[in-house]
């Protein structure tokens, strides 16, 4: 498993995968691999991604007519798999997952060389046969805590995540915002109360003085609205201009 975080905030950089293209996609991930990020979320295209603010739906709208389905981003997977041995995350939706299957996704992610898997829909409650079929194939299951949660579901979500420990910044829809949200450093301090495994927070982060404060409590950022971003306002230079963004949020750490 490629998921340990070697410095402090370490980034996780996520993608929706397909957009523009798939081919572009490949590029970005390299560029932004080479540029300073440890994970690369592979954000799977859904049509109704309601955890998401504007600037992923879009994406996600995209990269659909293109015809980009999970199948689509676990070979993508299997391809930067063989450039590099930086974390892949598979981020989905729980609708593709089961219209594929757990046992062949599963199988195919693990065949593939991911990591693990954040499935944004899936309650910790509900997730039995999602967990025992990912650790099956020794991938990790990763889960998102939010600042509502009480200690004991934090406890649980704890208990049920492999690799690393997704904090949820805020209530709400992803998208940038210019303020680190107070509720973010408690969360991550009520969460180490039940588990050893890294902490990364996610949900508005989008700038390096954001970036570099979550290294006082978190051990990484998850930035996903402000890379999306990035490559919608670039057409035709995605790559460079995503590689810019990263080497200019991640140079403050």
């Amino acid at each position: 498993m490629s998921l340990c975080f070697k410095k402090r905030p370490s980034l996780i950089a996520y993608l929706t995968c397909g957009d523009p293209d798939l081919n572009t996609t490949r590029e970005i991930i390299l560029a932004t691999l080479d540029a300073g990020a440890s994970v690369i979320e592979l954000g799977v295209p859904f049509s109704d991604p309601v955890a998401d603010g504007p600037i992923i739906q879009r994406a996600s709208q995209r990269a659909l007519r293109n015809g980009v389905r999970l199948a689509d981003v676990i070979n993508l997977a299997k391809d930067i798999r063989g450039q590099t041995q930086a974390g892949i995350i598979i981020f989905s939706y729980l609708n593709p997952i089961m219209r594929m299957g757990l046992p062949q996704f599963s199988t195919m992610a693990q065949d593939a060389g991911v990591d693990g898997a954040l499935v944004t829909d899936l309650p910790v409650e509900e997730a039995g046969n999602y967990l025992r079929e990912m650790r099956r194939r020794d991938l990790a299951t990763i889960f998102l805590a939010a600042p509502t949660s009480t200690d004991a579901r934090l406890r649980a979500i704890a208990k049920a995540c492999t690799g690393f420990v997704y904090a949820v910044s805020r209530t709400g829809v992803t998208g940038t915002r210019q303020e680190l949200p107070q509720d973010a450093q408690c969360l991550v301090q009520r969460l180490r109360r039940h588990t050893d495994l890294p902490v990364a927070v996610g949900f508005g982060i989008s700038t390096g003085q954001q970036f570099c404060a979550l290294g006082e409590f978190a051990d990484a950022a998850v930035v996903g609205s402000a890379i999306v971003e990035t490559i919608e306002r670039n057409p035709g230079k995605e790559a460079r201009a995503v590689a810019e963004f990263v080497k200019k949020l991640v140079a403050r750490s």
